[in-house]
């Protein structure tokens, strides 16, 4: 006998109040608690094993969608399922609605019963993405760079063949998100705003944006023909540019104004495992035009310069 689809109700900030994030006094720990690692041999404790892991995450959000393409880009789709929570939020965190379906592995109604049933009484952040282990009955992590790194290495004997993490090339990797995290990822964010944090960011944004546009003149990809981790991280940021911080062009006139990197975010796009795990609606600001990422980008000739 199927079982009934549980959900929450409405949003209602009235009733809940807004999200917001509790710490008590003296409380150091980080704010993505529970950090897990899934490892091949199970050292960690908790082994790759095909359908053994859930993974909880949000359409709309960057951070839970590095996860998820790297999910798609080692075809790890039938060995970690996905659902996904619904878009709005008040008090209570994150929800399960009609919207994106119920949660088909607990039958919770809020993404915060699994955050319970982990931690009694947790008062910490709510996220997505979120990673539930089925034999434990716990979440493993909701650190969602972890999470994006286990998929890509850890599961090899059930995915494709695929590397996008490789052992020779790690270091490159994490270097370039030192420089793209906070000139990017977080910046981006704050260049839309108004004051001298504004400023300052939207300078370190657009001098990011106009040095990848010269590396992205040499190679296809940021370390050269090779897809990577680097890649999707850099992605989810310019998936969101031009419909959310810079919907209204509050920062420059778009993504266009660079025309490696915008040729650059389509070739990336028009990939599977990107247009796949997109759904622009669930993150475009009210009114935001969607440009055109269906368009040619040309990249396919470029060589590896770069690597």
């Amino acid at each position: 006998m199927s079982r009934t689809p549980r959900y929450a109700d409405a949003v209602d900030t009235a009733v809940h109040g807004e999200y917001r994030i509790n710490r008590a006094p003296g409380d150091d720990r980080p704010l993505y608690r529970f950090t897990g690692r899934i490892t091949a041999d199970g050292s960690s404790g908790f082994r790759a094993e095909p359908g053994r892991y859930h993974l909880y995450a949000g359409w709309f959000c960057p951070w839970a969608q590095r996860v998820t393409i790297q999910r798609a880009l080692n075809g790890l789709q039938e060995v970690v399922s996905v659902s996904y929570v619904d878009g709005g939020r008040d008090g209570r965190g994150w929800a399960f609605r009609e919207t994106h379906g119920p949660d088909p592995v607990n039958g919770f109604t809020l993404l915060r019963e699994a955050y319970e049933a982990t931690e009694p009484g947790f008062d910490g952040h709510i996220s997505v993405p979120t990673l539930w282990d089925r034999e434990t009955g716990r979440i493993v992590s909701n650190d969602f760079a972890g999470i994006g790194i286990d998929l890509a290495t850890q599961f090899g004997p059930w995915g494709n063949g695929g590397e996008f993490y490789p052992e020779p090339l790690r270091a490159r990797i994490e270097e370039l998100d030192r420089w793209l995290g906070p000139a990017v990822n977080q910046g981006v964010s704050v260049a839309a705003g108004a004051g001298p944090a504004a400023g300052a960011a939207r300078g370190a944004l657009l001098t990011a944006f106009a040095e990848l546009d010269a590396r992205l003149g040499q190679g296809r990809y940021l370390l050269g023909e090779r897809l990577t981790e680097a890649d999707v991280r850099l992605w989810v940021a310019l998936a969101r540019y031009d419909v959310a911080a810079n919907a209204t062009r509050a920062i420059n006139p778009g993504l266009a104004e660079f025309p490696n990197l915008w040729d650059y975010a389509r070739d990336l796009y028009q990939q599977e495992a990107f247009t796949a795990t997109t759904d622009f609606a669930t993150f475009s600001a009210p009114g935001a035009k969607l440009p055109d990422w269906g368009a040619p980008h040309g990249r396919e000739a470029l060589a590896g310069a770069l690597i």
